[in-house]
């Protein structure tokens, strides 16, 4: 009697949340409490080999329940999928979470929905890389280019970038592709730091970080900016100090500003020769993003942690409304759309410096920017992917930084995995650590 067909056997959820608001940890102009939190899912399959597929999407506290019951809403897409057949074509699943006529409506490819959906596909391509026992970068990297074109949806980005065109990219980049990986194994990709630059931080502690990450390797560190202009003026001039003239330093609004606003607070900032000025409007501003571009050259305009979708990245490469694009891992539809924004930004020659400043997220795009160096741009030249120094350990695979460098990962997968000991200790809101803290914040009130 032949053996039943492997299937995925459920889709395991779970809220966390980390207290990173009570030391200021990822503050900014918009978000000044951010508690670092993770809407993560488990795949479980009778395949009976041991392996999961783990993804998730980031949030900043508050929300990630809403964030959970997202993902869990694609529960019946996926629950009964041949194992095999699933993680030899992802982009069915992809398609077929997009396409749900009704879920759909909640989006249509943008907000909660849609990053539920990439945390969802982001598990299979975890236990698509698991099965084929190599990280994800590597697997994407000798994949044949035209089943990697066959994992992206060109639906609304044709008239920018066809199959045909994606595919040419792909191939011509195929010569020294051998030597572009060993050079990765041997010196890894090369990131910047925003450790010392979160808007809650001291003076002191921003100096002592920016010296630290400069100690540490790092040819670029990353200031928050926008809340108020004397104070960013403050900050950077002690931050230049602190790392010198040859040191670029990029700085971050974080979506605080009016057009106008945007042009006026980058060129106060321009004696500490920013190199760059990310998110200086709302993310949806195609236009706005134009004119702050051209109004503040020299200094380039990077934005994309808040792009919800590959056709606001057509735009804006379009309307040449951006120097630099930062993708995230876990904002769109997952790896497959991030495919497609990869080789939008090939195609347009502008050169793709990740987001990375949450939960998990320095795992994940590594990954992401590892493939394009090897397998389709093939440079790190001005490229660099965000790094923070939290929560790393809480990852089974963490990344490791050497000399301002990402290692390249060589454990199967995609990164994702968190330790069992942090999902028990850190689940909101019956963890051992919150079920600590709501007890302790509610006896005071008991007793008073």
């Amino acid at each position: 009697m032949p053996r039943p067909t492997p299937r995925i056997t459920a889709i395991d959820t779970y809220d966390i949340r980390f207290p990173t608001s009570r030391e200021l940890d990822g503050s900014d102009a918009m978000n000044p409490d951010p508690d670092y939190s993770a809407a993560y899912l488990v795949l479980r399959t009778d395949a009976g080999d041991g392996l999961e597929g783990h993804g998730f999407t980031f949030t900043i506290g508050r929300g990630n329940d809403v964030q959970v019951a997202a993902i869990e809403a694609l529960r019946h897409h996926v629950v009964g999928r041949p194992v095999a057949a699933l993680c030899a074509d992802p982009g069915s699943l992809n398609r077929d979470l997009i396409g749900d006529s009704q879920l759909r409506w909640l989006g249509p490819e943008k907000g909660v929905m849609h990053m539920a959906i990439g945390a969802v596909v982001n598990a299979v391509w975890d236990l698509a890389a698991k099965r084929e026992g190599k990280p994800l970068w590597q697997l994407l990297a000798d994949a044949e280019p035209e089943w990697l074109v066959s994992q992206v949806d060109f639906r609304y980005i044709a008239d920018a970038l066809t199959p045909e065109q994606a595919l040419e990219l792909l191939r011509a980049a195929r010569p020294g592709r051998a030597e572009r990986e060993a050079e990765l194994r041997r010196r890894g990709y090369p990131g910047y730091t925003t450790s010392p630059g979160w808007l809650g931080y001291s003076d002191e502690k921003l100096t002592r970080l920016a010296r630290q990450a400069v100690a540490d390797g790092f040819t670029q560190i990353k200031l928050k900016v926008g809340a108020d202009l004397d104070d960013d003026i403050r900050r950077c001039r002690a931050a230049r100090a602190a790392v010198g003239p040859d040191i670029r330093m990029a700085v971050d609004a974080n979506q605080r500003w009016n057009v106008g606003e945007a042009i006026e607070w980058t060129k106060a900032l321009a004696e500490f020769d920013p190199y760059w000025i990310e998110e200086p409007t709302s993310p949806d501003d195609i236009l706005g993003h134009a004119t702050i571009r051209a109004a503040v050259a020299p200094v380039k305009v990077a934005t994309g942690e808040h792009v919800q979708n590959r056709i606001v990245f057509k735009q804006l490469l379009q309307a040449g409304a951006i120097d630099i694009l930062q993708l995230d891992s876990a904002r769109v539809g997952g790896v497959n759309e991030n495919l497609a924004i990869l080789l939008l930004a090939r195609h347009f020659g502008v050169p793709v410096c990740p987001h990375a400043g949450g939960v998990g997220l320095c795992e994940l795009v590594q990954h992401l920017s590892m493939f394009d160096y090897v397998a389709l741009s093939g440079t790190t030249e001005d490229r660099v992917i965000e790094y923070v120094d939290h929560l790393h350990q809480h990852f089974v695979n963490p990344v490791t930084i050497r000399d301002g460098h990402y290692t390249a990962p060589t454990e199967p997968g995609f990164s994702a995995t968190m330790y069992p000991a942090s999902i028990d200790t850190y689940r909101y809101p019956d963890g051992s650590f919150w079920s600590a803290d709501l007890l302790a914040h509610a006896l005071p009130e008991a007793i008073a």
